[in-house]
Parts: structure tokens; C-alpha cells; sequence
């Protein structure tokens, strides 16, 4: 593919050879947010199109709120990874992936610029406009791969997105004291826990025992929706935040 129009207006095109058929006719129904995590964004954004990467998105947007288009959003691109949610594990053929310029972890976590997150959340209103996408299924990288991924990371203001109409969100509890789970523990509360987190779509097992995979889940919970703290274990604010999400979720309520 040598060229395509862009599905964003306010999109420039500049085509990854990166991308193929989304499987069985998928029609996207999920925004994946990342950050580059290298050190430039041109050096991401040539890695992005480079054959050898093996990796692309659908967007790429930079700090100064230039918006890209690397592959059409009616084919597959390859940004997802080995990933999971509400048991599917094809996350590229259900989504649009849009990468956020950001140096991430590596580079000390820089803020996103004003400017980069008012067009992220423009392009996000586009994209959920002509395909439907439900709030909760604008998710993050490290939603969908815990362990493995922590991006957008933890300064990423889905607080913002929310109030401009973008994904789903509840103010998180405050951090008190009092009974909590973590590694080691078993028994069920520490079912109830994987279960909620398993209903609202992580890849948490329902075994009663508090591993390392459910600590990775509880991050990955906490540095979307309670990014004061992410410890890995499960408080009082860190349940509550997560009973209330479920509780305002449509197919629960």
C-alpha cells in the first residue's frame, strides 16, 4: 500500500507497510491508547514504518498535536501484542490504535502537552463517532496487557478524556487505611476481587489465591483509574473504585 486517504480530516498520511486483514470481518469496537516510549518522536515514528519493526498503529500523534495516519482503520495494524480483554486475545482486530508521543518510563514520564491531548481526545471523538465504540472500550495499553505494558502510564489524563465525552471513568476513592489484599493472600474476598476485575474485563484467573498475575491486574487497575497509587495491592479506594465502575457500567445497572 502506497498511499490511502485518511480516515481522520485532520490527518496527514504517511503509510506503515505494517498492517493486514482484521480477522473474521471485525469491525473495530475499541481505541487503544500508548505512548512511544522512545527517546524522539521521529525515531518512533520511522520505527512505526519500518518493515523490520513489525509494529505500526493506526495514529500517531505528535507532541505539537499533529495527527498521522500510518494504516487505514479498516485493516489490522500490529500495536497491540500479545494482549487480552473479556477473553479475546486478538486485540489488533478489534481496534484502532493510536500512538501518543511520549517518551514514558524510559525517559522519566514526561506530562502530556495540552495541546497533544486535546487533539488525542478530538481524533478519540472521530473515531468513536463513525464506529460506535462504547466509553469502556477505550482502554490503555497496559489495560489490556498487564505486566508486560504500563503505557499511556499513569500521567495520562483519562480524567480529561472523560469530561470531554471520551471513556469511562468515576472519581477514585481516597486512599485510606484499613483491610486490604495483597500477594499471598487467599480466600474470598480475594475471589470477589479477581471476579470483578474478570467482569470488568481483565484477564484476571478466579482462583481464590492473590498471585502475581491478579498484583498485575490490581496495577494495571490502579494506573488507569486510581494512578495515586500503584502498588498492586487491593484497598478499600482501589475496591471501591472498582465496584463503582462496574456499578455504572450499562449491562450492570
Amino acid at each position: 500500500m502506497t498511499s490511502f486517504e485518511a480516515d481522520y480530516t485532520g490527518a496527514c498520511v504517511r503509510p506503515s507497510p505494517n498492517h493486514g486483514e482484521r480477522a473474521d470481518g471485525r469491525r473495530p469496537d475499541m481505541i487503544l491508547l500508548h505512548y512511544t516510549g522512545m527517546p524522539t518522536p521521529d525515531g518512533a515514528l520511522d520505527w512505526l514504518c519500518s518493515a523490520e519493526s513489525q509494529v505500526s498503529s493506526h495514529y500517531f500523534v505528535h507532541e505539537s498535536g499533529e495527527v498521522i495516519q500510518l494504516v487505514p482503520e479498516a485493516r489490522r495494524a500490529w500495536h497491540a501484542g500479545k494482549s487480552s480483554w473479556h477473553g479475546e486475545s486478538d486485540i489488533n482486530s478489534l481496534s484502532i490504535g493510536i500512538e501518543i508521543a511520549n517518551a514514558g518510563h524510559p525517559g522519566g514520564l514526561p506530562d502530556y502537552p495540552k495541546q497533544q491531548i486535546a487533539v488525542v481526545i478530538e481524533l478519540c471523538r472521530d473515531c468513536v463517532k463513525r464506529w460506535s465504540i462504547a466509553p469502556e472500550r477505550v482502554l490503555g495499553h497496559s489495560d489490556v496487557a498487564p505486566i508486560r505494558k504500563v503505557d499511556p502510564g499513569e500521567k495520562f489524563p483519562w480524567a480529561e478524556l472523560h469530561r470531554a465525552g471520551i471513556g469511562h471513568w468515576v472519581e477514585p476513592a481516597t486512599i485510606t487505611g484499613g483491610r486490604f489484599l495483597q500477594r499471598g493472600d487467599a480466600g474470598q474476598p480475594v475471589e470477589a476481587l479477581q471476579s470483578m476485575l474478570s467482569l470488568y474485563g481483565y484477564s484476571t484467573e478466579i482462583t481464590g489465591q492473590f498471585s502475581e498475575k491478579t498484583a498485575g491486574d490490581v496495577e494495571a487497575f490502579q494506573r488507569h483509574f486510581r494512578p495515586e497509587r500503584i502498588d498492586g495491592i487491593a484497598d478499600f479506594s482501589t475496591i471501591d473504585t472498582l465496584h463503582r465502575l462496574l456499578s455504572a457500567l450499562p449491562r450492570y445497572s
